[in-house]
């Protein structure tokens, strides 16, 4: 019990986590001058220009500094392979290091959140948001919004095998999507990145640094959180240790977690809240039973087609010539195009497994580099691109749980991927697309060899086999503090945590079900969705 003359300090509201979330939690909160917040970073700030370059992601990612540097345990559906799981360590999150890709998912991915239990959550509910939170730069629309702080841009120019990639899906009978963030995600089209004039616009850009100066913000950067601390079933504040020293601060009104699908529920494990037969074996004093955390973990598990090709202009070769880097670097100076304005993918493609799905349950992505997958490994070094597919909505389901008492260690994350046998049915389906892709043109044409899976991989029992030896995450954890009003729920439609006062978490562990595409969007969906809820619960 914390008592509150042993606080160093204190706000109206704490919040855990300056990521995706917590920078737009903080910004909107803090609107009203009359109320004082303290934010918390457990990296620091977001000044590595690579930050800010999109296609420099590939370079941020694998520095300790902006990177909690986590990977699951053994997974049993991949071979005993452990998977790694880049989390951002920095001033906007994941959202600082992630490939900027802007897809929210399909309009009935959040119907199926409200018929989960997150009543208040259906796409009629959550659409003001995702437009109130953007500034799409082709315009407005029934679907899109203008005059937000999320930039968001077309490709200026996509590259050959993005092109072709498109032009060989609508040769298929695959649908022109002009806007996967409208009316549907189905068909096949270019993506839109969250940039601005060449430029990442992470939350951290775009909502929280505009608004530093405000008297009543108040940004703390290698700020780890250790735990919250707890007046009886209140929470009341949160013990920090930054510069080697432990402070302890007070919230008088609410405790605001926003450390993500991995840290959000390893602080409340940590803080003794949780299953309490787990955490007993920990020796984690119980504070409230709360059997839902760490549970229904999910995210997305990717396989790559990776392809060499005679054409020029692939980032593989580009990356390996002087020249024609430096050519690639001046044409993003003078226009802010070209591959360094470009993420991490350039078109996609939503289809069905079966045509009695009712929506697509499979996304392929195409990108004008390729790689093995670990970003250490860097680009391959012949010219060359690939397509990757995943399914949408897997049915696996991991948890997470501490590795120690205190959770100084990083976690077991035990994602479970390809557990289920649908997850299989589709990502089968989804090979059998790869391959008609491949045999059309115009992307035929374009292969001088394919790479990757290679001229062994013919039979389904070869395909699955490399699945399980060459399947990686596309990033996207989630869930692991599922919102609804079950027994099993951890938080409740307004995101409070259940059983509990003064404690809510914002951020995409709260999602009942991952999006069909990325998280990113969504997560920043939740955070104004939270901002008004919250503002609208304390004037009552």
């Amino acid at each position: 019990m914390a008592k509150a003359e042993t606080f160093d300090e204190e706000y109206d509201v704490v919040v855990a986590g300056a990521g995706s979330a917590g920078c737009i939690v903080a910004s909107r909160l803090t609107e009203d001058p009359s109320t004082t917040l303290c934010l918390l970073e457990a990296g620091g700030r977001d000044r590595n220009p690579w930050i800010h370059i999109p296609l420099g992601f590939g370079k941020i990612v694998p520095k300790a500094r902006y990177n909690w540097g986590y990977a699951t345990e053994p997974e049993p559906g991949l071979n005993g392979r452990s998977i790694v799981w880049p989390r951002g360590k920095v001033l906007g999150g994941s959202g600082s290091i992630n490939g900027l890709v802007f897809l929210r998912g399909a309009p009935s991915d959040f119907d199926e959140w409200e018929r989960l239990g997150a009543h208040g959550w259906g796409y009629k509910d959550v659409l003001p948001y995702f437009k109130k939170s953007e500034h799409n730069e082709p315009g407005a629309n029934a679907w899109r919004g203008q005059g937000g702080p999320m930039h968001i841009s077309d490709i200026k120019n996509p590259s050959i095998p993005a092109r072709a990639f498109v032009e060989t899906a609508t040769r298929l009978q695959i649908p022109p999507n002009p806007d996967f963030n409208g009316e549907k995600i189905d068909g096949v089209g270019m993506v839109q990145l969250n940039v601005r004039k060449g430029r990442r616009v992470s939350t951290a850009v775009g909502y929280l640094k505009p608004n530093l100066s405000r008297r009543n913000l108040t940004l703390k950067t290698g700020a780890q959180a250790l735990r919250i601390l707890f007046d009886g079933k209140r929470a009341v504040g949160i013990e920090i240790e930054q510069n080697g020293q432990k402070r302890r601060i007070h919230a008088r009104r609410e405790v605001i977690l926003s450390g993500g699908s991995i840290n959000s529920p390893v602080l409340l494990l940590a803080s003794g809240v949780g299953p309490a037969d787990e955490l007993k074996t920990m020796s984690v004093d119980v504070v409230h039973d709360l059997p839902g955390v760490g549970k229904n973990l999910q995210d997305h598990l990717l396989v790559r087609m990776v392809f060499k090709t005679k054409i020029p202009g692939t980032l593989n070769e580009v990356s390996r010539s002087w020249a024609q880097s430096a050519r690639m670097a001046m044409d993003y100076a003078l226009k802010q195009s070209g591959q360094l304005a470009v993420g991490a993918t350039e078109a996609t493609m939503f289809v069905k497994s079966r045509p009695s799905e009712p929506v697509p349950d499979l996304q392929f992505q195409c990108a004008n580099f390729s790689t093995e997958g670990a970003f250490k490994a860097g680009l391959h070094d012949f010219p060359g691109f690939m397509f990757n597919f995943c399914v949408c909505r897997p049915h696996s389901r991991g948890e997470i749980r501490l590795r120690d008492s205190e959770g100084r260690f990083p976690p077991k994350i035990h994602a479970n991927y390809m557990t289920h046998d649908e997850d299989w049915r589709m990502m089968v389906a989804g090979w059998g697309i790869a391959k008609q892709i491949v045999a059309t043109e115009p992307f035929k044409s374009l292969v001088s060899e394919q790479y990757l899976p290679g001229p062994d991989v013919k039979s389904e029992d070869d395909f699955k086999d490399y699945v399980r030896n060459n399947a990686s995450t596309v990033y996207h954890p989630c869930s692991t503090c599922r919102m609804g009003v079950d027994e099993r729920a951890v938080t409740s439609p307004d995101l409070k945590v259940r059983g509990l006062e003064g404690l809510r978490v914002v951020d995409a562990s709260v999602m009942p079900m991952v999006p069909s595409s990325n998280i990113h969007p969504a997560t920043i969906m939740i955070a104004e969705k939270a901002s008004d809820m919250i503002r609208q619960d304390w004037q009552k």
